[in-house]
């Protein structure tokens, strides 16, 4: 692919990423204005079972949205996935400078947040989905290098590290979630978590995130990431030969 257009997809593709930082902020603003206006903490204040409802599919859309970019600015699986995990990255680094500018939030790297709502809620520190982010933007620059010209598959391997670190990385948000709702209820049910309304998030305040079973996820990702470079990597030489065809 030529650089020139490479470069515009990174400027066109990021705008559109941070365009919609500003977005989720601005829903943020909203949502804590009404419900946390003295500042928003933990616990939960409910927010009702329609405006639950409204997140979730909002949450849902978002990650649609990111995908349908992805799915246009690459030109095959790997690329399409590369620009994909390129628009999420950008979107939530940029949902957080946005909330430092706007409502001077979060304190530092170490606040907690909540990071997801679906299938459970998922928090952490701040830092921690920062830094898969920033792993996100390297993996897509790797791909769009790689795949300038060859289309060398990412691998079932390096999917299976991929995919599996990824699952782990969101266990360690969910877990300290998952086991205070065990300790408050001697009738716990799995499926009681699917549902917001249901749950003790009214009442939980997060006390230990697991680092240990975060970095083993990271670790994993990282393997998949510099396996499918060192197998594939391309010189600056053949790219500068590619662009001459």
């Amino acid at each position: 692919m030529n650089s020139k257009i490479l470069t515009q997809k990174y400027i066109y593709v990021g705008l559109f990423a941070i365009a919609m930082g500003l977005l989720e902020c601005a829903v943020v603003v909203y949502l804590r204005a009404l419900s946390f206006p003295d500042g928003f903490d933990f616990p939960l204040r409910p927010i009702g079972h329609n405006l639950a409802a409204v997140e979730l599919w909002r949450e849902v859309a978002t990650i649609l949205m990111l995908v349908a970019v992805g799915w246009m600015a690459g030109h095959n699986k790997n690329t399409r996935f590369g620009w994909f995990i390129y628009s999420f990255a950008l979107w939530d680094i940029f949902y957080y400078v946005f909330l430092k500018v706007f409502l001077d939030w979060p304190e530092s790297l170490i606040t907690w947040d909540v990071l997801f709502l679906l299938p459970v809620i998922w928090v952490g520190p701040v830092w921690a989905p920062v830094l898969l982010s920033l792993l996100m933007i390297v993996f897509n620059v790797i791909i769009n290098r790689i795949n300038a010209i060859t289309n060398q598959p990412i691998g079932k391997i390096n999917w299976a590290l991929l995919i599996g670190g990824s699952l782990v990385c969101i266990v360690s948000f969910c877990i300290d979630f998952i086991q205070f709702s065990k300790r408050q209820s001697t009738n716990f049910k799995w499926g009681d978590l699917l549902d917001i309304e249901k749950t003790f998030s009214h009442v939980y305040v997060p006390e230990t995130f697991p680092v240990w079973i975060f970095g083993i996820g990271l670790a994993m990702i990282l393997t998949g990431m510099l396996r499918y470079y060192f197998k594939h990597r391309i010189t600056p030489k053949q790219i500068g030969l590619a662009q001459l065809f």
